[in-house]
């Protein structure tokens, strides 16, 4: 069995390559249940993600620490078992860290592909951890980004955030003004574990592009009722948000929107059900709240890579 390190893993998936294996991994028969969400402690939260087709099996164990940044470590750690169906044994053992990282934000990236505006040149990351240069580089592979901001609480962590963003080539500017980094965005990226509103509906443009990533419990959320309730809503999957999209959950019992008003999915994009963006004004949201294809989709490209 081949195991793989962080380094093996960022080596063997570019971005614009997991886009293409989630584009084609939603397209095809594929067995994802509801992920295993357990609280063994008010800090910790375990997720287990299995996920199989006709050829392999797959098994995420992923631990979401909410105090580990005080500790000057990853709020999500994981490892992935990627198993051949042929004969049932294990192939592969990945970090699942990266793996997750890098597929959370290839799968915005792909639904940005059907919902972000062609032109679409600016970009504001809210969160300043560890996914959001992954987030940065995932959209500018398949939008021309060339101009980021990035709003956070913690303003140490931003000016680390702004280093690396010029570091790859893009035009950085922190702010401690959330509401300008929203209004000036082609395409505003939330990537915490807030559970109050950051971003408000007043503030988006006609034509901007909502891609909420952080929030994965009931409790949790990014934007505020007016945000969601302005935009054609799609999210990763439908059973995934009705289970844990806090954004959409709060938001409709404040009465600003409706679970049977989600445009589409995942899967209705990539299999042409939905088209997506229909013009170059109307406010688009993206829900994600991660699925265990997606990982995958993902593991799979990176095995078969490196055998």
């Amino acid at each position: 069995m081949k195991i793989l390190s962080a380094a093996d893993v960022a080596r063997l998936a570019p971005y614009k390559d997991i886009v293409e294996a989630l584009r084609q991994g939603f397209r095809d028969p594929a067995t994802t249940p509801v992920r295993h969400h357990h609280d063994p402690l008010p800090s910790t939260t375990l997720l287990l993600m299995p996920a199989w087709t006709a050829k392999w099996t797959g098994l995420k164990v992923v631990t979401v620490k909410t105090d580990n940044p005080a500790q000057g470590l990853p709020t999500v750690q994981g490892s992935y078992l990627l198993i051949d169906n042929a004969t049932g044994a294990p192939v592969c053992m990945m970090d699942g860290t990266e793996l997750t990282r890098r597929r959370t934000a290839a799968a915005s990236a792909l639904a940005a592909d059907y919902l972000a505006r062609p032109d679409a040149s600016t970009l504001t990351i809210v969160g300043a951890g560890a996914l959001a240069p992954h987030f940065l580089q995932a959209h500018a592979s398949v939008r021309p980004i060339s101009r980021v901001y990035v709003y956070a609480r913690n303003p140490d962590k931003t000016a680390g955030l702004s280093k690396i963003i010029e570091s790859l080539g893009f035009e950085a500017h922190v702010t401690r003004d959330v509401e300008l980094a929203v209004r000036e965005a082609d395409i505003v990226s939330c990537v915490t574990t807030s559970t109050t509103a950051i971003v408000k509906g007043e503030w988006i443009k006609p034509g901007t592009h909502i891609d909420l990533a952080g929030a994965f419990k009931p409790t949790m959320r990014e934007t505020d009722a007016a945000a969601v309730g302005m935009a054609e809503v799609f999210v990763d999957t439908r059973d995934g948000a009705l289970a844990e999209a806090g954004d959409l959950i709060q938001a409709q019992a404040e009465g600003a929107f409706e679970f049977k008003n989600v445009r589409g999915d995942l899967f209705d994009l990539t299999q042409g059900k939905h088209r997506g963006r229909q013009n170059g004004r109307e406010v688009t949201l993206f829900k994600s709240c991660g699925t265990a294809l997606e990982d995958l989709a993902t593991a799979v490209m990176v095995h078969l890579r490196q055998t």
